[in-house]
């Protein structure tokens, strides 16, 4: 039992920090208004992790093609790496470090939002999507954990959880994934 208790308690540990941090809170707020602007304009939100967090993106972007609270229309969203033919092929001729940014390359089109999620920051297909993202003139978001790893200096806005624990940080991205989600659902249909 105490050792449930304790995983419990860090994780709301973790949140509690998130909600004092007014910075991380602004960097939400921003985040959530550059996809709602990204809508309104007709631009779409590409999504792209490994493991849990391609989990991740794969469930936001459903929220945004789906529906979060909301019966209303679909709104453009994909995660990258939902096509498995396209995946095991560039990864197998090129390289597993170029699958989003070829992509991206692809389908990106100026004013488009790249949502890029690696808890570390560091790992390099993402770091590539980030630079490919940029080269389109795409808006890009950042999910990462404390330090933003090299992430950092390549997302326009960077979500940063304050924890190296990788499952406390993917909690977290989870959480914030939601709340933008119903604020973009919100701002979009129900002004």
């Amino acid at each position: 039992m105490n050792q449930i208790e304790d995983i419990i308690h860090n994780s709301i540990e973790i949140k509690k920090e998130i909600l004092a941090n007014q910075h991380l809170l602004k960097r939400i707020s921003d985040a959530s208004n550059k996809i709602y602007e990204a809508f309104l304009q007709g631009n779409k939100i590409l999504f792209c992790g490994n493991g849990g967090s391609a989990a991740d993106a794969q469930h936001l972007a459903s929220e945004f093609t789906g529906r979060f609270y909301l019966d209303r229309r679909a709104l453009p969203a994909e995660a990258l790496h939902t096509n498995t033919s396209y995946l095991t092929a560039v990864a197998n001729d090129f390289s597993f470090d170029v699958i989003y940014s070829r992509l991206i390359e692809g389908i990106g089109d100026e004013g488009d939002i790249l949502v890029a999620m690696s808890t570390s920051g560091n790992s390099l297909n993402i770091l590539n999507a980030l630079d490919a993202a940029k080269q389109k003139g795409m808006v890009t978001i950042g999910f990462t954990g404390s330090t933003g790893g090299q992430m950092k200096e390549k997302a326009d806005i960077l979500i940063n959880i304050p924890s190296d624990d990788t499952p406390r940080i993917q909690e977290c991205h989870i959480m914030i994934g939601h709340i933008i989600c119903q604020i973009v659902e919100e701002s979009m249909f129900e002004r």
